[in-house]
């Protein structure tokens, strides 16, 4: 495991049991009870949970939860546009600020962040979304916790006992038991930053201008997703709570497109770059090659022995549109491509190849943003040639070179624009 400052947090966390024990962190090993399939995990015998259920099963009785929320809450999508809102509260009083950092994820062992995640109690209490413009007393101090900045502790007062289970979602990361709430108490004043002041009380500014202008001043994507989801941004009369699965895609998405419309004025691209990096049984691999903007993803399962291929494309002159297939793993691998090639001043035709091997439990689609985030900060390898580069690229990827060549339209635009210019070419000989 790579080391890093974090690894102290880790340190007093595993003290509460709000992280597993560096015995059971060892990636090589799947748990024996759901075998790494989410829909059977059962925290009540998880081998690798132990301590982060102890310490659940010690509050369980108590309909009252007092912690340091990272800070974190969670906005549901189920009964739109009536949801089920709250905060997430771990029952520990310490710098919990890791526990919802994706950045800083993949240099921490898969089951502490499993074990950091379960840990979070979520209060929830049905809300309409249109309330966020007139919030009352229990949502106002969820927006207000949302503001924060760092760690801030809170005070839940729950209707019924805890069921110690976890709840897994499709793109955001897992929490721990939840319960109705009653009541929310924020026991300190949060401090917030104070490009995120400004935003929030524009009421003028329109919501994608306003993810843009805090990512700009250097706000966290969590962050910003949080403040969406508490509907603090756009203009005052479309705020609106918005699902946190949703607003991580939008958050991704509207980046994206600011930044592609960016790079679309950049020069091309002078190599052939290849990069590639794996983390959490997860690998991403990016193929660069020189041309017009176009990006396309093949998300790849590898499960008992089979796999599973997902696959979207843009095209240069092609509308936009959903990414039916991939869904939001597409923008979020999309985001760190667009970064790279702003920073440089270029502009590139991407494909990815994502693979998801046996071993990874769902902890939500930031791990393709960090990973492909990892991939394109490392040093590449350069070709000058398309067809040396696909020989590489195959002996990395686990992936049929077949499924690849006959599926992508990536591949299939510049091969086709290579044998046109072979064929120009040798008319000119001629």
């Amino acid at each position: 495991m790579v080391e890093y400052s974090g690894n102290r947090a880790l340190a007093s966390l595993r003290r509460y049991g709000a992280a597993a024990e560096a015995e059971s962190s060892q990636e090589k090993h799947v748990c024996p009870v759901c075998r790494g399939d989410y829909k059977k995990c059962r925290l009540e015998i998880c081998p690798y949970l132990k301590e982060a259920r102890d310490l659940l099963r010690k509050i369980r009785a108590s309909k009252t939860v007092f912690g340091s929320s990272p800070p974190s809450a969670l906005v549901g999508s189920w009964g739109y546009p009536k949801v089920l809102a709250g905060p997430l509260v771990p029952p520990i009083q310490a710098d919990t600020s890791l526990f919802d950092q994706p950045q800083k994820w993949l240099e921490i062992p898969l089951n502490d962040i499993l074990a950091m995640r379960v840990s979070m109690i979520r209060g929830k209490k049905p809300v309409k979304v249109f309330d966020a413009r007139k919030p009352g007393r229990l949502l106002e101090s969820l927006q207000e916790l949302a503001m924060a900045r760092r760690p801030t502790d809170v005070e839940l007062e729950l209707e019924k006992e805890l069921k110690i289970s976890p709840n897994f979602l499709v793109r955001a990361s897992p929490t721990g038991p939840s319960a109705p709430m009653m009541k929310i108490v924020v026991a300190e004043n949060p401090s917030v930053l104070k490009p995120v002041e400004r935003v929030v009380s524009d009421v003028d500014l329109k919501a994608s201008e306003a993810i843009m202008e805090l990512y700009s001043a250097g706000v966290s994507e969590q962050h910003i997703v949080r403040l969406l989801s508490m509907g603090l941004l756009g203009s005052k009369r479309w705020r609106r709570l918005v699902p946190t699965e949703w607003s991580i895609t939008a958050v991704d998405d509207q980046l994206g497109r600011r930044l592609r419309a960016r790079i679309k004025r950049n020069p091309w691209l002078n190599e052939v770059e290849l990069y590639s990096h794996l983390a959490h049984f997860n690998r991403v691999t990016v193929l660069l090659l020189p041309g017009p903007w176009m990006f396309e993803v093949f998300e790849i399962w590898y499960r008992a022995g089979g796999l599973k291929a997902y696959h979207d494309a843009e095209l240069p002159r092609e509308p936009d549109r959903w990414p039916e297939n991939v869904g939001g793993a597409y923008h979020a691998l999309r985001l760190p491509i667009l970064e790279k090639l702003d920073r440089e001043g270029r502009q590139a035709s991407a494909l990815v190849i994502a693979e998801i091997y046996e071993g990874w439990i769902p902890l939500g689609v930031w791990r393709f943003r960090e990973i492909c985030r990892a991939a394109v900060k490392s040093p590449p390898l350069k070709f000058e040639e398309i067809l040396e580069t696909l020989n590489e690229l195959f002996k990395r990827v686990e992936a049929p070179a077949d499924l690849i060549l006959r599926r992508s339209r990536v591949l299939e635009f510049h091969l086709r624009q290579m044998r046109l210019t072979d064929l120009l070419m040798q008319n000119t000989l001629k």
